[in-house]
């Protein structure tokens, strides 16, 4: 059993959601408005979040970015619901570190096959053991990435992605491989995904993000070196 938290100012789909989450056997707590998305994560610490992006209040970008900004927070996955004219505002969740999104109109049974998938790779993450290339140590046990000793602040997501990449390093991972690694589908449909979380991923590592690198038209690939000047 799993605590989640969802968060829409639409009792119709926030009942509808609670009813299959508690038919799965999840613990639900609801907010029906963006300015208690923090405080309720805090009080109840939820392994994962339902977030609306239309709410009074707070929109769910920035209850998002909150989220992101707050230590207590962080590592909580967060899966964002959004309507299909608001593109825009789902690329922003994405390059916030968002882990998964669905539009609306959604099907139940899809939004809990991606809840499940998401919890999978946060718990998944937690279990395994230390990985280091160079530089870079993986703490996948503390779910943890640094480099020189320098904590980078990753989402799980991120995290996930470079675990892909650096289980088998200098190898070619094609975007299939790397959603169904990352996301447990490979939904061409997804790719925008993947290119967001990898541009939002190497700006984080900074200079060391030259170490992610991509073949046009294959994927993507964790290089163990990079020389002078090259570009990712």
């Amino acid at each position: 059993m799993s605590k989640i938290l969802v968060v829409d100012d639409e009792k119709d789909i926030v009942d509808l959601v609670s009813l299959h989450l508690q038919r799965e056997g999840h613990e639900v707590t609801a907010v029906g408005n963006g300015l208690g998305v923090v405080p309720s994560a805090i009080q109840n610490e939820p392994d994962l979040i339902v977030l609306d992006l239309m709410l009074p209040g707070l929109d769910g970008v920035q209850a998002h970015r909150r989220l992101r900004s707050d230590s207590r927070t962080r590592h909580i996955p967060v899966i964002m619901l959004t309507a299909r004219s608001q593109t825009n505002d789902r690329i922003a969740g994405l390059e916030g570190g968002a882990d998964d999104y669905l539009t609306k109109p959604f099907s139940p049974r899809e939004l809990m096959l991606r809840i499940s998938a998401v919890l999978r790779r946060s718990k998944k993450v937690t279990t395994l053991s230390e990985q280091r290339i160079g530089d870079f140590r993986l703490d996948r046990k503390n779910m943890a990435l640094s480099i020189n000793d320098a904590l980078i602040d990753l989402t799980i997501t991120e995290l996930k992605l470079i675990t892909a990449l650096m289980e088998n390093p200098d190898v070619i991972h094609s975007r299939s491989e790397l959603l169904n690694a990352v996301w447990g589908y490979a939904d061409d449909s997804q790719s925008r995904t993947l290119d967001t979380h990898i541009k939002r991923l190497r700006e984080k590592l900074g200079t060391y993000g030259r170490h992610i690198g991509t073949v046009r038209g294959q994927g993507y690939f964790f290089q163990t070196v990079v020389a002078e000047g090259e570009e990712g």
